[in-house]
């Protein structure tokens, strides 16, 4: 096996070509003659040793080993569109780029502030934002795809140091016309046999609730799940449910669509946002600034009691 004779340009057609079906359509795709594209794959062939393609009159399927090759030939080029990306901003003067992975109650509540200061300070570095699940972000930032992740405490963390970060208090909202509207202050038990408004079952918050409930011997009523806090706090507003949400996520709403925000007096509504990295000590500067910025920027724990 000659993986030395493998070249960006023939893992780039025989992408083409496995996702089209057909060796003509993935030449099309690639600008290449069908002939070159052809001694192309042959060659790829060639240097692995085994089939990659089984040949049909209809087109093309992939062997095993062609579905393995795919694989990281997908890797392989975003990374090097990745490379190609951080070398243009070093052209254009940016000294640094930080892949930052953050679950949505960081992004609503804290980012916005703490990005932006952080961006002001060093303008030469910039931050690369992506908003998933908890559980994605611990998984990127385990498999290297992202430097920093923020997530919420309870996430299995997958062997990555953390650090708290920020901490939030969960909120009970609901409808103004609804029986608990008039309340200042409940147990969540309270709200247990109420139609709820989610997010999606993967997320941390979700992921909560459903355990919240099965400790006080409840199922949890999901009248519908969706995929933002804002989607919640329309659908609430809608008069399809109750919902359980960051009181800092809830805030900008509570006038404009009419909504009652309602204080849980349950312990496990005060949740902590972890910060987290393969390892601190490890990190390349950059990403150590980021995590400095973003730790420095933590309010003051309030005294016991």
């Amino acid at each position: 096996m000659n993986l030395h004779r493998l070249d960006l340009v023939s893992l780039a057609l025989f992408g083409l070509v496995a996702r089209s079906g057909s060796i003509s359509r993935g030449a099309e795709l690639a600008h290449l003659a069908v002939g070159a594209a052809s001694k192309r794959i042959s060659d790829l062939e060639a240097a692995v040793g085994t089939p990659l393609l089984e040949r049909h009159s209809r087109g093309v399927t992939l062997t095993p080993a062609g579905q393995a090759l795919q694989r990281h030939a997908q890797r392989i080029l975003g990374d090097v569109d990745q490379l190609a990306a951080e070398l243009s901003d070093f052209a254009a003067g940016v000294v640094g780029v930080v892949r930052l992975w953050a679950n949505t109650s960081a992004v609503i509540q804290f980012l916005p502030t703490d990005v932006a200061s952080f961006v002001a300070e060093n303008p030469g570095i910039r931050i690369e934002l992506e908003e998933r699940d908890s559980s994605d972000v611990v998984l990127a930032v385990a498999d290297g795809r992202a430097d920093l992740g923020l997530f919420a405490e309870r996430t299995p963390p997958l062997g990555l140091q953390s650090l708290p970060y920020r901490q939030d208090r969960l909120v009970l909202v609901a409808p103004e016309e609804h029986p608990l509207a008039q309340r200042e202050a409940i147990d969540f038990v309270e709200a247990c046999d109420c139609e709820f408004v989610s997010l999606s079952s993967s997320t941390s918050l979700a992921q909560r609730l459903q355990l919240e409930s099965s400790a006080l011997g409840r199922r949890l009523k999901l009248r519908i799940q969706v995929r933002s806090f804002d989607a919640m706090c329309q659908m609430v507003a809608a008069g399809l449910g109750v919902a359980v949400l960051p009181e800092a996520a809830v805030q900008p709403h509570l006038r404009s669509m009419g909504l009652r925000r309602i204080t849980l007096r349950d312990a496990w509504v005060r949740r902590q946002l972890l910060i987290g990295a393969r390892d601190f000590a490890a990190l390349p500067r950059p990403a150590r600034l980021l995590m400095d910025h973003l730790l420095q920027r933590r309010p003051p724990r309030p005294p016991p009691g």
